[in-house]
């Protein structure tokens, strides 16, 4: 408990440095984009007399240190900006795109470590034998497999040929329509966990194995404990704090991968939400959702961290 809470606050200390790091690094690198905003809102018909009123009004004239002061002081307040002819609000925007790409960033997570530490503790168990050699193969197969082109796989498959699941279409509200949601993100998900689940699988597999080999398993099995208890009470236990470690690595490929994944079934999330900012030459919508997905990386890896040393055993004994 002193461990974790001295990490908590460590972290919580550093955090704030992080993300005015972050701000820094994405508002200053979007400062040197060719883009004009002034005509990226108004259109390429907009006169530069209008051109010139819009940056006056919205400070673009301004020195860049001037505009990163007012940028920040509008972060304090949530105040991301705005975009587009109508001034829409780029919080609102990201309020509504964040919580998606969560949603399939954990989802995706979740599938990802279920069978890797399935398919990692029967590889261990059954080490050199051709269950592992079987398990080998695939992992180095789904590592190898690019999500997004497994996701055309998929839609080609699931959605095109046997119309088993969608491949776009609304998005439903979890609490309203599980069963729609979980439908709806199916295909998204696994094509975001395969090649995770290769990399897990893997360091599950070496780190059972390295418990497996330690003198506090000869003895328990040794004193007539059952394997299956030794395993699941002590070895997968002590094992499981590497890859614990790995996933928090894994989380910003997960974010990463969700907000191209997005994309490709057109899921209302950061990356559609990038995409249109992109598109539209909309600077301010892009700095927002980048700052965002970056922040919220560095929060998950927060929580990885402590969860890293809720689970660090004590004694290794049985």
């Amino acid at each position: 408990m002193n461990n974790l809470l001295r990490l908590i606050g460590n972290r919580l200390l550093w955090l704030p440095v992080m993300i005015i790091g972050v701000t820094i690094l994405v508002f200053f690198i979007m400062a040197l984009s060719p883009i004009d905003q002034a005509y990226s809102v108004l259109g390429e018909n907009a006169t530069e007399a209008q051109a010139q009123a819009y940056r006056e009004e919205h400070g673009l004239n301004d020195p860049v240190i001037v505009q990163y002061g007012r940028f920040m002081a509008g972060l304090v307040t949530g105040d991301l900006g705005s975009y587009g002819a109508n001034s829409a609000s780029v919080a609102q925007r990201v309020a509504e795109a964040l919580p998606v790409t969560l949603q399939l960033t954990f989802l995706g997570l979740i599938i990802a470590v279920f069978f890797a530490v399935i398919l990692g503790v029967i590889s261990a168990l059954y080490r050199d034998k051709w269950p592992d050699q079987v398990i080998r193969i695939f992992s180095i197969a789904c590592i190898a497999t690019p999500s997004f082109w497994l996701a055309v796989l998929l839609i080609l498959l699931f959605s095109s040929t046997l119309h088993m699941l969608p491949a776009s279409g609304k998005l439903p509200d979890f609490f309203v329509d599980p069963q729609g949601w979980l439908a709806r993100m199916a295909l998204p998900a696994f094509s975001l966990a395969v090649p995770v689940t290769g990399q897990l699988t893997r360091v599950v597999r070496t780190s059972m194995v390295e418990e497996l080999d330690k003198d506090y398993v000869r003895t328990a099995l040794g004193a007539g404990i059952p394997k299956g208890v030794v395993v699941a009470r002590n070895v997968l236990r002590n094992a499981l704090i590497t890859p614990v470690t790995v996933l928090g690595l894994r989380i910003g490929y997960l974010i990463g991968g969700a907000v191209i994944i997005e994309v490709i079934f057109n899921l209302p999330g950061m990356g559609m939400a990038i995409l249109s900012g992109i598109q539209s030459n909309y600077v301010m919508l892009v700095q927002g959702v980048v700052l965002c997905v970056a922040v919220a990386f560095i929060v998950i890896n927060i929580i990885v961290d402590m969860l890293y040393i809720l689970i660090d055993p004590r004694i290794r004994t049985v």
